[in-house]
């Protein structure tokens, strides 16, 4: 992933899709999940930023102290409530998502009057609560969640309107991830998850436009061309950074 043009790598223990169920903690720590794959790539040296994907402190700090430099809560500092204080004792950036309910019912709670308005109004929310608990502002990532709690209406209106919904969470870098979703599969007819390559590709191309920090992918080598040719073509959006990041799903 590395050496295929990623920036970030992300390590998750646990299957946050809808209707997925809770991994123990013990577990998601534990051998062959998350600690023992972070601790292996610190071994190798790797010049790359490793993101722990969790919802609950305890793996985070697990993860932290072995060597991630991130953490990369998809229930926005809900889920644990010990979450945003062990991210601000460990000074660890965290990365904040949209979503309502739980990966078991998220699917039920799919109804916005303003979905724009609501998503970042939510996230900006998040974003003072984990000040609150001592997360420095510069350490605070935010994420709208797509297909968390959207349906495809919802995720197409996100990308469409990428460059308001950056607009309106600055400072804060934004991280979108659309990767694989299904309802790329609705709309391209492949079931395949792994068959939506170019779909992912549409995707990372117009959060690059709408002004994204951050692309959370699976095809790391396609998806860094796509964001390279992306920054050439819309050089404005590139903002404050010199390079768009790349983070991969790492599970």
């Amino acid at each position: 992933m590395a050496a295929n043009g990623a920036h970030i790598i992300d390590i998750g223990g646990e299957s946050t899709r809808p209707g997925a169920a809770e991994v123990p903690h013990g577990e998601e720590i534990g051998i062959g999940r998350v600690v023992p794959v972070i601790r292996a790539i610190r071994g190798e040296g790797l010049n790359v930023t490793v993101s722990v994907d969790t919802r609950k402190a305890v793996v985070a700090r697990a993860a932290v102290e072995a060597g991630a430099d991130w953490i990369n809560d998809v229930s926005g500092g809900e889920f644990d409530p010990d979450m945003l204080s062990t991210a601000a004792e460990l000074m660890a950036p965290i990365v904040l998502m949209h979503t309502r309910g739980l990966p078991e019912n998220m699917n039920s709670a799919r109804h916005y009057e303003s979905l724009l308005s609501e998503v970042t109004e939510h996230l900006a929310a998040r974003r003072r609560a984990a000040e609150e608990a001592g997360v420095p502002s510069w350490n605070v990532l935010l994420d709208p969640g797509i297909g968390f709690a959207k349906g495809m209406d919802h995720n197409l209106q996100l990308l469409r309107s990428c460059a308001a919904l950056v607009q309106g969470l600055r400072p804060s870098p934004v991280l979108v991830g659309a990767s694989r979703k299904r309802f790329l599969g609705t709309i391209l007819g492949e079931p395949d998850a792994k068959r939506r390559v170019f779909g992912n590709a549409a995707t990372v191309a117009a959060s690059v436009a709408g002004r994204a920090d951050i692309v959370r992918v699976h095809e790391v080598r396609e998806m860094a061309q796509t964001a390279r040719v992306c920054d050439c073509i819309y050089p404005r959006c590139r903002g404050r950074r010199q390079r768009r990041e790349i983070a991969p799903v790492g599970r």
